[in-house]
């Protein structure tokens, strides 16, 4: 379970990046702003957005003693979105001991 779980995020992670390259060499969101911002489906998109940023982050506030790593993960997730909500699981993933599992992933905090 834990090698198709970091199969499908590198395969994820990779997607999310080159989407988001893409997406940026195609167009400025700057200069899209004031037109996405208008769509009713963008500002309910962006409220999703911070909503699973929040949920991410309390779950990174558990695992992370350090207040430095919250506050960088933090800035992380805002600036960069699902991009580093994959990174940050594919970190946890890879740093389980052999024969741990999902409860480990989820509840192990770093030391």
């Amino acid at each position: 379970m834990i090698k198709a779980l970091k199969v499908f995020f590198i395969l994820l992670f990779i997607w999310m990046c080159c989407v988001v390259i893409s997406t940026s060499i195609n167009s400025n969101l700057f200069k899209e702003w004031n037109f996405l911002g208008a769509i009713p489906w963008m500002r309910a998109t962006l409220w999703d957005f911070y909503a699973n940023v929040v949920v991410i982050f309390f779950w990174i506030c558990y695992k992370e003693k350090s207040i430095i790593l919250k506050i960088v993960w933090l800035v992380l997730l805002v600036t960069l979105g699902s991009i580093a909500s994959c990174a940050y699981v594919l970190i946890q993933l890879f740093r389980l001991k052999p024969g741990e599992g999902l409860k480990e992933l989820f509840s192990k905090q770093n030391g």
